[in-house]
């Protein structure tokens, strides 16, 4: 069994994928051609965002709004102290320091009622990673950097397709409620290429001039570089994967809802797990389905479910100010008890569209077991 079986999904989409790649490489516009256009004008309107611009991965999306927001060395910018590192990897890739805020125990987000703490007059940024499949308190964090003049970069890694549920009614995709969002196309993640990609997007015009500049080589005209930038592409071919696959990301998400459904109400009576937690402020698209499992017995479980043949993994193992390379990079703002406390309790359970009915009943049986 694979934890994700990425085979799976292309072999039910093989007709339509085959075709799509085919087309592009007959096109042999395989840079910033047609179907990047195309499936840059579809995600656009997916999201409801005016602007965005594709590139090579989501690490390169970060550091480029870092860059277009103009943070550099000397500038601090907050971020989550749970969670993957690539937003702190691109604010140390410009000379910035990350700030470190503790997350909730429950949404596995950053607590919003502690980032003022972590403000000081270096501040330039917040990142608000959505983990797992849900945003976080958006409200709360664009009142604070509105308060204090900050910007925000939504990183929306792994929650692409949540909506931002407001006290009114009022939906808005993930992503797109700060200065900017920037998402990942990895072949994991809720919308996944096969290989690398990513996006940024803005409902700001001047600012994804800007984006655009800095991951074309800072170019204005052809030969003509304004600023220093880097080299930071989708290729056709990946977006016309993506093309295929966003027709079909409702019914993924939805698949992996019902999924997760199923295994809440299977562990509810397990006194040691804590399902995830749904925030009355987003819908969540199980990127991943994450559970706590207390009174030290996750390795154990970890162990049990191995042995029975299924696979499970841990995001993240080790607090990122205990991280090697960044021990010394980063400022720590008050206790981070509950990222620690979570890299030795979280286990994720496999979640896939392709999993069948049999194959949850059985995982769930195991656990209960």
């Amino acid at each position: 069994m694979h934890f994700i079986d990425l085979q799976a999904q292309y072999l039910r989409l093989k007709d339509e994928i085959d075709a799509a790649v085919q087309c592009a490489c007959q096109q042999a516009d395989y840079i910033n051609g047609s179907e990047v256009k195309d499936f840059t004008a579809k995600l656009s309107e997916y999201l409801n965002v005016p602007y965005i611009v594709t590139c090579g991965n989501c690490t390169d999306a970060l550091r480029i709004a870092l860059q277009a927001l103009n943070i550099g060395a000397g500038d601090e910018v907050i971020v989550p102290a749970f969670t993957y590192i690539a937003p702190v990897e691109a604010i140390a890739a410009v000379g910035a320091t990350p700030v470190l805020v503790d997350v909730d125990a429950n949404t596995f987000n950053i607590n919003t009622k502690l980032i003022e703490n972590a403000i000081s007059n270096r501040t330039k940024a917040i990142i608000a990673v959505h983990l797992f499949g849900q945003s976080s308190d958006t409200k709360a964090i664009n009142e604070i950097s509105y308060k204090h003049k900050l910007s925000v970069i939504e990183d929306n890694a792994q929650s692409l397709g949540a909506d931002i549920i407001f006290k009114n009614g009022k939906r808005q995709k993930a992503g797109t409620t700060g200065t900017i969002g920037v998402t990942s196309f990895f072949p994991t993640k809720p919308l996944g290429c096969f290989g690398d990609g990513g996006a940024l997007f803005t409902h700001d015009a001047g600012l994804s001039e800007t984006i655009r500049l800095l991951a074309n080589h800072g170019q204005s005209a052809k030969y003509h570089h304004k600023t220093v930038g880097s080299n930071s592409r989708l290729d056709n071919i990946q977006a016309a994967i993506l093309n295929i696959k966003l027709r079909y990301m409702e019914q993924f998400t939805a698949r992996r809802r019902q999924i997760a459904a199923q295994y809440t109400e299977a562990l509810k009576n397990i006194g040691y797990i804590q399902p995830p937690v749904i925030s009355p402020s987003s819908t969540h698209v199980f990127h991943q389905y994450t559970i706590q499992v207390g009174n030290g017995r996750r390795d154990a479980l970890k162990a049990h479910l191995a042995a029975n043949g299924i696979p499970t993994m841990v995001y993240y193992p080790l607090p990122i100010h205990e991280q090697e390379a960044y021990k010394h990079r980063v400022r720590k703002s008050g206790a981070l008890a509950e990222s620690e406390r979570l890299t030795r309790e979280v286990l994720s359970l496999p979640i896939d569209p392709e999993m069948t009915n049999e194959t949850v009943i059985r995982i769930i049986e195991i656990l209960n077991s």
